[in-house]
């Protein structure tokens, strides 16, 4: 069989999303609400860090606007996992009812054709959001802008959202081998919650776990250091990239293994 090319994937990803979006289309009362939703949550965000800092100028050596940048960077890299990949969660349903045959027996990647039937498009307003948050941070902190340092800021956006990714195609995928896996799964993502705090702030136990177990820290933490503080760059900051290429080929490959185990009989 010819292997397809990403030109063949990119085209059949547009037909599949213009045929999502048309269907969330149909329910604009349900999207408007989630939206709205999702802004106030991340206004909430924005206010806890104010309320916090209105008493205290910094924590552990970091400024508002500092934990601000985190913040903001932490939402973005978080965006394609919501995007992108929201149908992680409803994995383990499709495996138990038996539904998940039908997405066997396509001639093109079974990961790929997952995954690309749901488009969350809430996540937009998370992205702007974020983006908003970044701009306003870096305003305050005088940061220098400049082509290579946009450049790196896109690299290390793009490849830290690769953690989170991985971390959920995990999780997920042990519902191929674990009837209650959605416990896994909610217990896993809640730990995006604290990738918008830097990890000096916590215990050396959680600061290990959160490195090299969970790996939380490289979703903002790391990253944000190499724009931040460019003279205080730890090696770890530098290898965020490469980590984030390989939790997530490593998720691939484990969601893959699960599903060549799928029998097809439900649960």
């Amino acid at each position: 069989m010819k292997r397809k090319g990403l030109k063949f994937y990119f085209n059949i990803y547009c037909k599949i999303l213009a045929q999502d979006l048309k269907s969330k289309m149909s329910y604009r009362a349900d999207f408007i609400i989630s939206t709205i939703g999702m802004i106030f949550t991340n206004i909430a965000g924005f206010i806890s860090f104010w309320i916090l800092f209105s008493n205290f100028p910094s924590i552990d050596g970091w400024s508002y606007y500092e934990i601000l940048f985190l913040y903001g960077f932490s939402l973005i890299s978080l965006t394609p996992v919501q995007c992108l990949f929201d149908n992680n969660w409803s994995l383990r349903t499709y495996v138990y009812s038996g539904d998940f045959i039908k997405y066997c027996f396509r001639p093109i990647n079974l990961f790929f054709y997952f995954q690309s039937e749901i488009f969350d498009i809430k996540g937009l307003g998370q992205l702007a959001f974020g983006i908003g948050t970044i701009a306003y941070s870096w305003n305050k902190l005088g940061l220098d802008f400049t082509p290579l340092i946009l450049l790196k800021l896109i690299i290390f956006m793009i490849t830290s959202s690769l953690i989170m990714i991985a971390v959920q195609n995990a999780a997920a995928a042990t519902c191929f081998w674990i009837q209650n896996s959605f416990y896994v799964l909610d217990f896993v993502m809640s730990f995006k919650d604290y990738s918008k705090y830097p990890i000096t702030i916590f215990s050396p136990v959680f600061r290990f776990i959160f490195t090299f177990i969970m790996p939380i820290a490289f979703i903002a933490y790391y990253p944000s250091i190499v724009i931040l503080r460019p003279d205080e760059v730890p090696l770890l900051s530098w290898l965020s990239p490469f980590i984030g290429i390989l939790f997530f080929f490593l998720s691939y490959k484990f969601w893959m293994y699960g599903a060549s185990k799928y029998s097809g009989t439900g649960s």
